[in-house]
């Protein structure tokens, strides 16, 4: 089946954060966000994309700091609330219900409850005619306890990540399953004879 180009999310599947933010008046904002990536292990930025015109944008831009949130399955229902499209005046977090986290080095909060947190500050924004690409560095990274193994990698059945799958009308919410295969980084390098 060929499917047009635009429609390469239905086949690639996303991870699903919230990100964070306080507007210069003090607002607080909460956005999921499916288009965000590391940029190279092992540097220490992310890159978002972003539509024009959103609360977020403009608060990163105003205050130059944010925060990624990596939400487990069980806050789904919380994303959801976070996607409607509220005024820049609505504290996004009292709306759907969400505890802030004081952050450690960036002002706007976390949220309570995250697999993870990655404190940010504005390093770049690409401006493109209908997108931006904004690329923050991760100053401060934390994992919940309660998602992390003893050497601080993620432990995937307890925390389910949440990830998602667009189709045709509308989102498939889903989380990473272990394929039991585990690999080590030197796998990856062809040994010379």
């Amino acid at each position: 089946m060929q499917l047009s180009p635009h429609k390469r999310e239905n086949v690639l599947p996303l991870p699903v954060v919230l990100i964070s933010t306080v507007s210069k008046t003090g607002t607080r904002n909460a956005a999921p966000w499916g288009n965000i990536t590391p940029i190279l292990r092992p540097l220490d930025e992310v890159v978002l994309a972003s539509w024009l015109r959103r609360d977020t944008l403009d608060n990163i831009r105003e205050t130059g700091e944010f925060v990624v949130n990596v939400p487990p399955a069980a806050m789904v229902e919380e994303v959801m609330v976070c996607a409607r499209n509220y005024p820049p005046e609505v504290d996004e977090f009292e709306e759907a219900g969400l505890t802030p986290r004081p952050s450690v080095v960036v002002a706007p909060p976390g949220i309570e409850g995250s697999v993870a947190w990655m404190e940010c500050r504005l390093v770049e924004e690409i401006t493109r005619e209908k997108y931006a690409l904004v690329i923050g560095k991760v100053v401060y990274l934390e994992v919940n306890d309660r998602y992390a193994t003893g050497e601080g990698n993620m432990d995937f059945g307890a925390a389910r990540p949440l990830c998602m799958v667009c189709g045709n009308d509308g989102i498939r919410f889903t989380y990473p399953v272990d394929a039991g295969r585990f690999a080590l980084y030197s796998e990856m390098f062809v040994r010379k004879p």
